[in-house]
């Protein structure tokens, strides 16, 4: 416990004198604030009297149906918005390990080479944890001040947006010992993002590939691949209070991250340094 710690701990302190990390608590403040001065709600008797957003004022909304809609929106573009920065902010914490001299001292002290992987995997993914945490309960107590409505559903983003990037940061994890480059890590978690959009459409492209084994390949292709737009949505649906489907989305993508994970960690014990 005590080495884990010290291996997340340093994680902290790289992230810190990197800059990045401060500069993504910085756009997030600003989203934060920005939040905070363009949404202005009045409440008259459980009923808005009006909301006024990007200078748009509406009339006698109900207020529950008002603040469930408001968080919806907020919480898939918090998703979105919070991993794709949290990727590009992250991405260069798995091969700077890998950098020659770094990598020669950590192998000589008395740790093995897969505690100080997954130790760097915990210590980014609780580094991005907290910031996700920081933005997703800073804009529930704004919109809980203004609206009287604590609608506790919403802090679920932390836990699904979170598990979504643990998911992604496997990839980056992935890719950072195999090519040790931050672009290349980069290009393949986003690209992942965006193909999970265009994969989550299997039942369309049912309907309009005419040939068998294409649709084959791209139904094949959802299920192996992780589904992080699935997972987006799976956020919105719980914090509208609407029903889940199915949980497949959530346990094989997390299978798809352990299976990842894994192999980064037998690529790393078998290279030669």
């Amino acid at each position: 416990m005590l080495i884990t710690a010290a291996l997340i701990r340093d994680t902290f302190r790289e992230a810190m004198a990197r800059k990045i990390f401060l500069a993504l608590i910085l756009v997030e403040t600003m989203y934060v604030l920005f939040f905070l001065f363009i949404l202005k709600i009045d409440i008259v008797e459980g009923t808005v009297a009006t909301f006024t957003v990007f200078g748009k004022t509406s009339h006698g909304m109900d207020v529950n149906r008002l603040v469930s809609e408001a968080l919806g929106a907020v919480a898939s573009f918090l998703y979105t918005f919070g991993m794709a920065l949290a990727v590009f902010a992250s991405a260069g914490l798995i091969p700077s390990v890998l950098e020659p001299g770094r990598i020669e001292l950590l192998l000589s002290k008395p740790v093995s080479r897969h505690h100080i992987l997954l130790g760097r995997y915990l210590g980014n993914l609780l580094v991005v944890g907290l910031i996700i945490a920081y933005m997703i309960v800073a804009v529930w107590a704004i919109l809980g001040a203004k609206t009287g409505i604590w609608a506790a559903s919403f802090l679920t983003t932390i836990l699904t947006t979170v598990s979504a990037f643990g998911i992604l940061l496997a990839v980056v994890v992935f890719m950072g010992v195999l090519w040790e480059s931050t672009a290349v890590s980069t290009l393949v978690a986003i690209a992942l993002m965006i193909i999970s959009v265009i994969l989550a459409q299997w039942e369309w492209a049912y309907r309009v590939l005419s040939s068998e084994w294409a649709r084959h390949l791209w139904k094949g292709l959802y299920y192996v691949l992780p589904k992080i737009f699935d997972l987006g949505s799976m956020t919105r649906a719980i914090v509208m209070h609407k029903p889940i489907e199915s949980w497949m989305p959530l346990w094989s993508s997390g299978l798809f991250a352990a299976v990842v994970l894994g192999a980064s960690l037998y690529m790393f014990s078998k290279r030669d340094f």
